[in-house]
């Protein structure tokens, strides 16, 4: 390794540095200015030069790197000397210095950067690190309130509307404040109070997560922007009640059964004589039907946690079965749909729409699944009955350890509500129908 050869100086000049180079068969060379005292140029044989700073301190010979020729002309690296020269005569280490103003750059280096993340930056991090503990309509919930306006839908005609928190998404984390979160609200809850409210939960579940990382610790206060003005300004929703009277039963199946699609028309069929969530259906697989016991096989979001779908299963009941074994089996999905990108039938909207409106009933789709539960008291079902095959969180302690009724007790109970549904419909219950599947291109038994 060449050492510094601190008798001969030079005064640098531009032409200098650029011709002083590493001689052949050496690692290094050093070249010293006359001028300031301790700054040298060094020279790599890969051709790489840098200047630097040595100073004899404490009886020790100290360096320190000021940087590439290439970055630093001759005069700053003269004034970066000099600076270092300041502190050797005081005994400091030209290389502690360096490190020391390194660290204090970089350290105001990410309080920049701190102070110019973005709420948006913030919830796409939030997500990532939380995604995998959420169920799937919770992802999309949190992807729909930072969507972009103006984007062509995934189905059908039209473009996208702004998500609930476009609005705030460029505004810096450390910017927020009571007032802009109040105005935030005041303006959404103007035209979809539900939703403005939900988001609203999911902001402050964000918030309180950034606030604990160690990258954003300070920039927010979550507990200082809940003030008493923004809660009141919080949407108050009343619990939806809507429920199909035994009176619009008629009505309800026979418009539902005239829906050109067998598909929709089973789906929302389904909806109501099983008590299911409207997802919890649409994600059914042919092989979670037994057609030869008679049972379903639901992915159930009670007992779901993030990605591990928690199962229920009940009773097939005649009428279902009658439905879904018609069905064309496209693909994996038993409510499936070849104009869908993922094969299987999203909510059908319109075809429900128009059927309400040819029956004179205003019932949402959650609705069938309430009316399930009312229309149960009609024949006195079991509460824990009904609460186990709609997939109800177990209220008391002897629901959730010993009440795990077997599916023939389930059966008893649901197929006699269905029977009684389809009576005040004038509909007959079949008996359990032929084993069969429509495949596309032909019907095959099983």
């Amino acid at each position: 390794m060449a050492s510094a050869n601190t008798s001969t100086k030079v005064n640098f000049t531009a032409g200098r540095v650029a011709d002083f180079s590493c001689p052949e068969g050496k690692r290094e060379a050093f070249l010293w200015d006359a001028k300031t005292q301790g700054l040298g140029l060094r020279a790599f044989a890969s051709g790489k030069k840098t200047y630097i700073y040595q100073a004899w301190i404490n009886g020790k010979t100290r360096r320190a790197v000021i940087g590439p020729s290439e970055v630093f002309d001759i005069g700053q690296a003269r004034k970066e000397a000099e600076k270092l020269a300041v502190q050797a005569s005081q005994n400091i280490p030209p290389a502690k210095v360096k490190r020391e103003k390194a660290a204090a750059e970089r350290a105001e280096e990410r309080e920049l950067l701190r102070g110019r993340v973005t709420l948006g930056e913030v919830w796409e991090e939030y997500v990532k690190a939380n995604k995998s503990d959420w169920g799937d309509r919770h992802i999309e919930h949190h992807f729909k309130a930072t969507q972009k306006p103006g984007l062509p839908l995934k189905r059908g005609k039209g473009v996208t509307k702004a998500g609930c928190l476009n609005s705030l998404i460029s505004t810096k984390l450390a910017d927020f404040n009571d007032r802009k979160i109040e105005q935030w609200l005041r303006e959404e809850s103007k035209t979809r109070p539900g939703v403005a409210a939900q988001t609203y939960r999911m902001l402050f579940a964000c918030l309180n997560w950034a606030s604990e990382q160690e990258q954003y610790i300070g920039l927010i206060k979550p507990d200082k922007l809940k003030t008493k003005a923004i809660k009141k300004r919080v949407p108050k929703l009343a619990p939806k009640s809507d429920v199909l009277q035994k009176e619009q039963l008629a009505g309800f199946f026979t418009y539902v059964r005239q829906i050109s699609d067998p598909v929709v028309s089973a789906y929302l069929q389904t909806l109501l004589l099983t008590g299911a969530r409207r997802n919890e259906l649409t994600g059914l697989k042919w092989e979670d039907i037994d057609f030869t016991w008679s049972t379903l096989a639901i992915r159930d979001k009670a007992t779901s946690k993030g990605q591990d779908a928690g199962l229920r299963v009940i009773p097939l009941t005649p009428y279902v079965a009658s439905l879904l074994i018609n069905l064309p089996r496209r693909n994996q999905w038993v409510f499936s749909s070849p104009r869908s990108a993922s094969g299987r039938l999203q909510e059908p909207k319109k075809s429900f729409q128009q059927a309400k409106a040819l029956a004179g009933i205003e019932i949402t789709l959650h609705g069938l699944r309430r009316s399930f539960s009312t229309l149960s008291e009609w024949v006195e079902v079991p509460t824990g009955v009904v609460a186990q095959i709609m997939g109800h969180k177990p209220s008391a302690t002897a629901e959730k350890h010993y009440k795990q009724r077997p599916i023939d007790l389930l059966r008893k109970w649901h197929s006699k509500l269905e029977g009684w549904i389809l009576e005040q419909a004038g509909l007959v219950q079949p008996a359990v129908p032929v084993q069969r599947l429509n495949v596309v291109g032909g019907v095959h038994d099983v």
